[in-house]
């Protein structure tokens, strides 16, 4: 049985660096598409970034802020996320996908989400 387990949200400050966590357990991360996507207040889900043995992706808008990085060893998956700015507040959910994708429905596995609130 595949499990996401995210960790790491909370509240914190515009400009403030948040790492998050995904760890996995019923699969092997670097066989698989690991993404992060996020769901803001009033807003659809939205792709974050996400990381493949080919590569990674970021959305425009936190590309350059955020880094999307993998433990193989702990099977977990990380979103550094940089220069935080109140409109990256959402729960952010971890994803796995056996395709490079940025459309929520090519994911199959969804974890329950943090949440991460910056604050102005």
């Amino acid at each position: 049985q595949v499990q996401l387990v995210e960790s790491g949200g909370g509240l914190v400050q515009a400009g403030d660096s948040v790492r998050l966590s995904c760890a996995a357990s019923g699969l092997t991360i670097n066989d698989y598409t690991m993404g992060w996507f996020r769901q803001g207040p009033g807003k659809e889900r939205e792709f974050v970034a996400s990381i493949t043995w080919s590569g990674t992706d970021y959305a425009d808008s936190v590309k350059g802020r955020f880094a999307i990085s993998r433990d193989k060893a702990k099977n977990t998956v990380f979103l550094q996320m940089n220069s935080l700015k109140p409109e990256d507040t959402a729960i952010y959910y971890c994803a796995v996908g056996s395709k490079r994708a940025t459309m929520t429905g090519l994911y199959d596995y969804w974890g329950q989400g943090t949440q991460v609130t910056v604050s102005s």
